[in-house]
């Protein structure tokens, strides 16, 4: 039986790249290779591509500056990987591609722009299409989404970082009159609770801001709630299956 050949996609340029490694080798683990071809490929911080046999044999996926560099094209009739060489930058080799796996966190990765390069280059991958994971992305587009649909969401305030610069007194006085203390402050587009504090008075409110502007000029502010997390996951195209 022929293997399909998954191009598995992990590292990248956010603030989520070492999460990202460690759900690469967890999906490394689980693929079983008698029916699939893994072709690992590594983005660096600063967003170079490469791609080594090596990454399949660590248990933790480390990108080598020494791998080599490679391309996916957007031209849809190609369906390849193309191996650079490193020296003249010419073509070396081609890696077929079936479907690709996207490990990828955060920006760059869970925001719709690695999902637009693949619908571009007719490649069917892993997860949520361009609109679906871009909506999932930035929390206060998905909230403003949840809140039109009638769905109960905590009060919050959403600010870019120049305004908070500009306009501290006022911000403070919205987030106290919205949300009040606790609260929590985060990278409006980022997951894996990087850049989010928790603030209990108004001390602690620059600090935060601070910290979460660092990973995103916008910054969203979410009353504190005392609750459960409850996780959800959801399979499937034209009928999906939800694990709820």
């Amino acid at each position: 039986m022929k293997k399909t050949t998954v191009a598995l996609l992990f590292g990248g340029k956010s603030g989520e790249h070492e999460v990202s490694l460690r759900s690469a080798a967890s999906i490394l683990k689980a693929l079983d290779r008698k029916k699939y071809e893994v072709i690992p490929v590594g983005i660096t911080k600063e967003g170079q591509w490469r791609s080594d046999p090596k990454f399949l044999e660590a248990a933790f996926p480390e990108i080598l500056q020494s791998g080599s560099p490679v391309l996916l094209p957007a031209e849809p009739t190609e369906n390849h990987l193309l191996q650079i060489h490193s020296k003249d930058k010419k073509i070396s080799n081609k890696a077929r591609i079936d479907v690709v796996f996207p490990a990828l966190h955060g920006t760059f990765g869970e925001d719709g722009t690695i999902q637009g390069l693949l619908d571009m280059a007719n490649i069917p991958y892993v997860g949520a299409g361009v609109l679906g994971s871009a909506v999932g992305m930035d929390k206060d587009v998905m909230k403003r989404l949840l809140q039109q649909a009638g769905l109960p969401i905590v009060p919050f305030v959403v600010l870019l970082d120049y305004q908070w610069r500009r306009e501290q007194a006022r911000i403070i006085q919205e987030i106290e009159s919205r949300c009040g203390y606790p609260c929590f402050v985060k990278p409006a587009n980022l997951g894996s609770s990087v850049g989010i504090s928790k603030v209990r008075n108004r001390r602690e409110l620059n600090p935060s801001i601070q910290l979460a502007a660092e990973y995103d000029r916008k910054i969203i502010v979410e009353q504190g709630v005392e609750g459960r997390e409850i996780e959800c996951s959801v399979l499937g195209n034209d009928e999906p299956q939800a694990s709820l």
